[in-house]
């Protein structure tokens, strides 16, 4: 065997048996900290090179004096390996424990995320960066749920204040034709049944938007025209805006298709534009349009209202706003939920709504997916375009 191999072995056999008790070390640690292991590990690593070192010296029948040397020479150089290795399970050992306390302030509310401070190594830098991420998620969440909170608190309170007048009011005039003492029984019975018309519409939102909520909503989705739902939405609110005073037009381009439950999205335009009739003055105009626009279809609802404040804006579609901090119900008012169901069934069908001042009002804006045009076959008119029955609609609050 030639000397060269006689080194190999004798180095690999020293390094090895350091090795196998480095393995037991490490089964034995397995559950022990972080830090300890690694200084453990690295501390293996240092012995096997010692041991190596000084078994393959030992066999080469060098001088004792120069023996010495290389084990004071292996001595040194592994304490200040072993004591890097040391320094730097510190630093592994405190950026762990950052990240523990950056963790476990996750879920206290109160003191916010406490994000980890001081260099890390990428991997622990880029989980600290998770960690953050995750944090600000949490905070929105716990905000949106503030938030729906307050609106279904406020939501309770508001409806049943709007419930109790109306009610007092059929009781008194119910007591009153049950006595014999009402002057003119067929004008309380009108009353009668305009206020259970009222409070039939009211309960009909509340149960919509419970179903929007709840994620209940059952669509049954088809191929529209965007110039079907415009046209019927003004035939439909044509007698409201004329017993109003106001001007109601729409206008729509051909060729508009949206994937969309006939009744739902009936419902949700109706609602904007009873909106829009009640808030326009007298000779003012509404007016209903449908356009193309980028990947979808711009449905927008202009009024004459005057504009909404821009602190507003913001809360236009949360439940029970009214533009007004008043809460003694109109005439012809509703607890404030047709907004609110209007952004609940658009996004049903993955479309967005907003709102812009523009002009002498404000511009609802509902957006759509566009479709593609179904190629043969259903029920069509002359030009090949597919027809549909009119929508049932049904005006909201």
């Amino acid at each position: 065997m030639s000397a060269q191999a006689q080194i190999i072995l004798i180095a690999a056999g020293c390094a090895g048996a350091v090795g196998a008790m480095g393995i037991a070390a490490a089964w034995l640690l397995r559950r022990a900290s972080l830090r300890l292991s690694f200084q453990v590990a690295s501390a293996i690593a240092v012995l096997a090179v010692v041991a190596g070192t000084l078994g393959t010296a030992n066999a080469m029948f060098i001088s004792q004096h120069d023996l010495r040397v290389v084990g004071m020479v292996c001595v040194v150089a592994g304490l200040v390996a072993f004591g890097f290795c040391w320094l730097l399970g510190r630093q592994v050992e405190t950026s762990s424990l950052a990240l523990r306390r950056a963790a476990r302030s996750l879920g206290q509310e109160e003191t916010g995320f406490c994000e980890p401070a001081g260099p890390m190594a990428a991997e622990l830098a880029a989980l600290s960066e998770e960690l953050a991420a995750t944090a600000r998620k949490l905070q929105d969440s716990r905000e949106r749920e503030r938030r729906a909170e307050r609106s279904r608190r406020q939501l309770v309170a508001w409806v049943s204040h709007d419930l109790r007048t109306p009610l007092a009011g059929l009781r008194a005039m119910a007591e009153a034709l049950e006595d014999g003492i009402a002057s003119d029984a067929g004008r309380y019975h009108k009353q009668i049944r305009a206020e259970v018309i009222r409070l039939s519409a009211m309960v009909e939102d509340l149960f919509e938007l419970s179903r929007i909520e709840s994620g209940t909503l059952n669509l049954s989705p088809d191929q529209l025209e965007a110039r079907d739902l415009v046209s019927d939405a003004v035939a439909s609110m044509e007698p409201l805006a004329r017993a109003r005073g106001v001007r109601l037009t729409g206008e729509a381009g051909s060729a508009l298709l949206i994937q969309a439950d006939a009744r739902e999205l009936s419902r949700a335009l109706a609602n904007l534009v009873t909106n829009a009739i009640r808030h326009t003055p007298e000779d003012g105009r509404v007016q209903v349009t449908a356009t193309a626009e980028a990947g979808g279809v711009l449905i927008a609802v202009a009024d004459g209202c005057g504009g909404i404040p821009d602190a507003d804006l913001a809360s236009v579609f949360d439940l029970t706003w009214r533009g007004t901090r008043a809460r003694t119900p109109a005439a012809d008012g509703g607890a404030g939920l047709g907004l609110a169901i209007v952004r609940g069934i658009v996004e049903a069908h993955r479309g967005r709504v907003s709102v812009v001042n523009a002009g002498e009002g404000c511009r609802f804006e509902v957006r759509l997916p566009a479709v593609a045009p179904r190629g043969g076959g259903g029920s069509g008119d002359g030009d090949g375009r597919r027809t549909r029955p009119a929508g049932l609609l049904i005006p909201g609050l």
